[in-house]
């Protein structure tokens, strides 16, 4: 740049509309801590031990004096609606595709 500084183009332009890109490297955000990573999987493995237990453990289980387990135990409703959700979703993704061909083909 003809031997103006960089910081000194950026004061001759401060007021300017145009602004001179730095030259250096971006800074680099923060990474995620490792806690917040091993919570995540945690969660995750207790989701989905709690679903096998709702979905199949608690209906071969007798009756319990706890009113939540009960009510896991005699609900058919998401037993049934979990693992439909997988063939629906498919379904949903097919016409999602089909459409956007036709639109696109059109």
């Amino acid at each position: 740049m003809d031997g103006v500084k960089e910081e000194e183009l950026n004061e001759l332009l401060s007021g300017a509309l145009i602004r001179v890109p730095s030259l250096r490297a971006p800074r680099r955000p923060d990474p995620a801590p490792a806690h917040l990573g091993v919570m995540l999987i945690i969660a995750g493995i207790a989701s989905v031990a709690l679903c096998i237990y709702t979905l199949a453990t608690a209906k071969i289980l007798p009756p319990a004096r706890n009113p939540s387990v009960d009510m896991m135990r005699s609900d058919w409703y998401y037993c049934l609606l979990l693992p439909l959700t997988l063939p629906v979703t498919l379904v949903a993704i097919y016409l999602h595709w089909l459409s956007m061909k036709l639109f696109k083909h059109a």
